[in-house]
This record gives C-alpha cells, sequence and structure tokens, in this order.
C-alpha cells in the first residue's frame, strides 16, 4: 500500500485480525457446547483457517446497485463489522431481502455452508448481497473462518438421529470449494445440497 510501509496501520490491523479470530473461537465453541459435542472442539479448532479482508464499495452512479450479489459464504463463519453506510441485506427464510442493521459496536455473524453441513442443518447459511445507494462510499472489515486444505467437512454422529436425518455426506472442503470455482455448479441455486446433499 505504501513503499516504505506503514508499520503502525500493519500492527492495528493485525491486532484487529487477532482479536476477530478470537470471537471466532468463542462462537465455535459456544455452538459445540450447544450441541453437546465439545469433545470434538479441541481437535476441529486446528482445522480453521482465516482469512482477514478489508472491503471497500464505490458508490453507484445510479439510484441503486447490487454491487455484491447473492451468495451464502462457503467457509465455516464470516465476522463483519460494518460502517455507517447501509447496504448489507439478507435473505430472510420468508424470501424477503432485510437490511442488516448497523449496530455501532456489534458484529454481523453469517454461518457458511461448510458449518451448515457440519452441523446437519441445524444451522442456516443465510444469503446476503450488498446494494448501495447514494454517494457515500462503503468500507467494511472481515475475517472469513474457512476449513484448512485437505479437511474433511463431517456431522459429528450425535447431531444424526431420528429426528434429524443425515442431511450432507462428509467432503473435502477445498475439492468442494475447488468445483464452484470451475464448474458449473456455482450457478446452482444450492450448491451444498447438489454437491454433497444426501
Amino acid at each position: 500500500m505504501w513503499a516504505e510501509g506503514n508499520p503502525k496501520l500493519c500492527e492495528t490491523l493485525h491486532s484487529v485480525a487477532t482479536k476477530l479470530h478470537e470471537l471466532e473461537l468463542i462462537v465455535l465453541n459456544i455452538l459445540y457446547q450447544t450441541y453437546g459435542v465439545e469433545k470434538h472442539y479441541e481437535s476441529q479448532e486446528k482445522r480453521f483457517e482465516n482469512t482477514f479482508r478489508l472491503l471497500y464499495k464505490v458508490p453507484p452512479q445510479s439510484d441503486s446497485l447490487v454491487v455484491l450479489g447473492a451468495h451464502t459464504d462457503k467457509g465455516s463463519l464470516t465476522i463483519q463489522c460494518l460502517d455507517e453506510v447501509q447496504g448489507l441485506e439478507r435473505l430472510s427464510k420468508e424470501c424477503k431481502w432485510l437490511q442488516v442493521s448497523d449496530i455501532r459496536g456489534a458484529f454481523v455473524v453469517f454461518v457458511g455452508d461448510s458449518l451448515k453441513a457440519w452441523s446437519n442443518g441445524r444451522q442456516y447459511a443465510a444469503k446476503h448481497r450488498v446494494v448501495l445507494s447514494g454517494d457515500k462510499e462503503r468500507f467494511s472489515y472481515s475475517l472469513f473462518a474457512s476449513p484448512k486444505e485437505g479437511v474433511i467437512v463431517e456431522v459429528p454422529e450425535e447431531l444424526v438421529d431420528q429426528e434429524h436425518p443425515l442431511l450432507y455426506k462428509p467432503f473435502n472442503f477445498m475439492d468442494f470449494f475447488n468445483q464452484l470455482c470451475v464448474t458449473d455448479l456455482k450457478y446452482n441455486e444450492n450448491p451444498l445440497e447438489a454437491y454433497t446433499g444426501v
């Protein structure tokens, strides 16, 4: 970004990313405890990798513009911090687009497809998009947690019973992600179900 670098900025961003990673681990630990599978948590904790991104969107030249199309995140969790410029929307289970309000000091957490599969569908991966209007730039930052290369996403046996039959076969996360990038799977309305659904 700068020829000489910017050590203070790098230090600050590293600190933010570290804190978001700590929050990610807390959220995942709570999920494991909620489902009574905390014995699996420690072995799973090391199976994730994180990507930290600063996101910038230019204001549209028109009244309203979809600047990031509808999608679900493919990894496990996304933790996002928004600025005051509205634009993030999520699709409700009733198929209505709802604006995600920016609450000062709060984070938005999205469940990704791999966590939905791991939870045997108990967690909901909400489709979301960014729609901008007005003349303000939009800044946000996000931590994306995903299974590492070679990790097999598998439903714990404790989450399968008569009331909750197995919905997803075990799958290699990176194989799923790569298939999304190079095949028509990316055009499927429900790529997770198409790729690994029972």
